[in-house]
């Protein structure tokens, strides 16, 4: 496993980084040319929205699979019957590729097939309601696709994190009449940090690798308003531009490095505190 991971993913991070740095078109080379890709990227205006379109879809996709998450986690943590039913329910989306979510979801948000047609035929012939058609709003459709696709996973990380908190706990927190409310931010909420940030780890390289579910649903526009970081990467090498893609590939995994490194280093400090104390 440990010559898998080295010869795959650093020799291939590393095979990434360093075509970055040089010309390579259609097959690799390396004539080195410095900075040169960098400073193409960061001016080409298709690059620049990509970020923008992955911001605004990343926070969104993150933020609402953590709260949705957390919330159904709870409410699946109070032993309600039908249990297993319920989570088997919740995950099935992430049993599916983002591909077929994308295409399902683009036949939903379809004016002619999907929500808008349903409420039309049953005489709202005024209603309208298509957010893939429009540049300001199918970013938006993307995030519900993706949401529905990642909430469910997120609910049962965060739910192993609130079924390894003590009962004694809770009754505890009963007994000094805190508010259920406030004894899941102030006291659950804390205890769960490594569910929590396990789940924004996975969520954030699922963010940062977002391609299927944009060619299946908008192929990146209309225009360019769906456009992301993957997509860029990808249309550069089929286009046989090799080191340009490898370049916003590399600012594709600083992100991901970074936080990482942040996760290492506060787990270092929690296990520096805890040999001292």
């Amino acid at each position: 496993m440990m010559i898998v991971a080295i010869g795959v993913f650093v020799v291939g991070i590393i095979f990434t980084v360093v075509l970055s740095f040089t010309n390579s078109k259609l097959f690799p080379s390396f004539n080195f040319v410095g900075w040169r890709q960098y400073e193409i990227l960061w001016a080409t205006p298709r690059w620049q929205q990509s970020v923008i379109n992955i911001w605004f879809y990343g926070f969104g996709h993150i933020a609402l699979c953590l709260s949705l998450g957390f919330a159904l986690a709870v409410a699946i943590d109070q032993r309600v019957r039908g249990e297993d039913a319920f989570r088997t329910v919740f995950l099935y989306p992430f049993a599916l590729s983002a591909v077929i979510t994308g295409l399902v979801w683009q036949l939903m948000l379809d004016p002619n097939w999907g929500f808008q047609a349903f409420v039309r035929s049953l005489g709202y012939t005024d209603f309208t309601f298509a957010p893939l058609a429009s540049s300001n709003t199918a970013l938006l459709g993307m995030v519900v696709a993706s949401v529905w696709n990642g909430v469910g996973v997120t609910m049962a990380i965060l739910l192993s994190g609130l079924r390894g908190v003590d009962e004694e706990i809770w009754k505890a927190a009963r007994i000094d009449g805190i508010p259920t409310w406030r004894t899941y931010l102030s006291i659950v909420v804390p205890m769960m940090r490594g569910a929590v940030a396990t789940a924004l780890v996975l969520l954030v390289v699922n963010v940062v690798r977002t391609f299927d579910i944009v060619i299946a649903m908008t192929g990146g526009g209309p225009g360019i308003s769906t456009q992301m970081p993957a997509t860029y990467v990808i249309d550069n090498i089929n286009s046989r531009n090799v080191g340009h893609g490898m370049a916003a590939a590399t600012c594709m995994l600083l992100p991901i490095a970074a936080l990482i490194i942040i996760q290492a280093i506060y787990r270092w400090r929690v296990s520096r505190r805890g040999r001292t104390v």
